[in-house]
């Protein structure tokens, strides 16, 4: 299972993930422009994707939904197309060789979910968009190959942004985005044997830094006595490709 993390941000997020026998899409945020820039940098054709996920309708995560209409679309919240497939929180869908677990996510946006992405021999977490991580949804993403996680604040740089005093309460609280602590502390929990990437993932640009984001990782793992020095661990940028999952 390979992956290509296209835009991770609150300006616009779109993964691409597939193996030899499966494609997804995983959100549709940011320009056409870019996007089109990104499979064409990639040489991957998008409309042969079999599935576009929908982790929730934030605009930084739909945005370019008319772009992909021929791909079959999946989604817990709404979507302003009537062919869209409804999904519902522990679902399993099964798209060609991959399975797919619908996992619920706490976010200011009805509906928001993440994902478990497996093959036969592979499993990703994709996860962005959480105020936190419920404990029931703690046990669907242990001992993955690979986490995509969000990793949005430190909560200090947060607090001295100039945003207005409302913005840094919803970011913080439970409905917002993860902290850096928070998503290290989770990762902490979560990660197991087979585990050999660690991609952070919806970076604020004003409020964190992804240096830092990988520092406070670092830090958890230490003090968990865990093997952070076998993993690759790599803060995504919003806009820049990066590229992960199975080596060749």
């Amino acid at each position: 299972m390979k992956f290509a993390l296209l835009a991770s941000g609150s300006k616009g997020n779109c993964c691409i993930v597939k193996d030899e026998h499966t494609q997804l899409i995983i959100d549709c945020g940011t320009t056409k422009r870019y996007l089109n820039a990104c499979f064409d940098t990639l040489r991957y054709d998008y409309q042969k994707a079999d599935a576009l996920l929908i982790t929730h309708t934030h605009k930084d995560h739909v945005s370019q939904l008319k772009m992909f209409q021929n791909i079959p679309a999946f989604s817990c919240a709404a979507l302003k197309r009537e062919d869209a497939v409804h999904i519902h929180p522990y679902d399993r869908l099964r798209i060609k060789n991959m399975d797919i677990t619908i996992l619920p996510m706490s976010h200011d946006c009805e509906g928001t979910i993440g994902f478990v992405l497996e093959n036969d021999n592979r499993k990703l977490v994709y996860i962005t968009d959480t105020g936190y991580i419920r404990d029931d949804v703690k046990a669907y993403i242990m001992n993955a190959d690979t986490y995509i996680f969000e990793s949005n604040h430190n909560i200090e740089m947060l607090m001295q942004t100039n945003r207005p005093v409302y913005v840094k309460q919803r970011i913080a609280n439970d409905y917002g985005h993860l902290c850096n602590e928070d998503s290290a502390y989770v990762l902490s929990q979560v990660i197991g044997e087979r585990t050999k990437e660690i991609v952070l993932a919806h970076i604020s640009q004003e409020g964190n830094h992804r240096q830092l984001a990988c520092d406070t990782l670092i830090d958890q793992l230490k003090r968990k006595n865990l093997p952070y020095e076998s993993l690759r661990i790599h803060a995504a940028e919003q806009f820049g490709i990066h590229v992960g999952g199975d080596k060749e």
